[in-house]
């Protein structure tokens, strides 16, 4: 898939959140499933297990980043998503919501 590149005003529009998934499969075909419902495009992405417990994953979108770090010892991950596109993020909200 092609992806058309635009110049934007420099602006940043941010969400985060908590959730209570921790399992790092699930956190990945979910965040990704709904990165690309919302229209985002995906540049890169990468992952890390940490040896006791703990994972953080980062996708690298042409429109800026998500990042998700997981606390297993607590029930809960934290998902921060930045973007200079506010009409996909919100729709990433929106989709986090149902």
């Amino acid at each position: 898939m092609e992806v058309n590149y635009i110049e934007t005003k420099p602006n940043m529009f941010h969400f985060e959140e908590w959730t209570p998934i921790t399992n790092p499969l699930i956190l990945k075909e979910s965040f990704e499933h709904k990165l690309k419902l919302s229209g985002f495009n995906i540049v890169n992405f990468t992952e890390h297990h940490f040896p006791k417990k703990g994972y953080t994953c980062i996708w690298l979108l042409a429109e800026s980043h998500l990042a998700i770090h997981t606390f297993p010892e607590c029930n809960k991950s934290y998902v921060q998503l930045s973007s200079c596109n506010l009409e996909k993020r919100n729709e990433f909200e929106r989709l986090l919501s149902i």
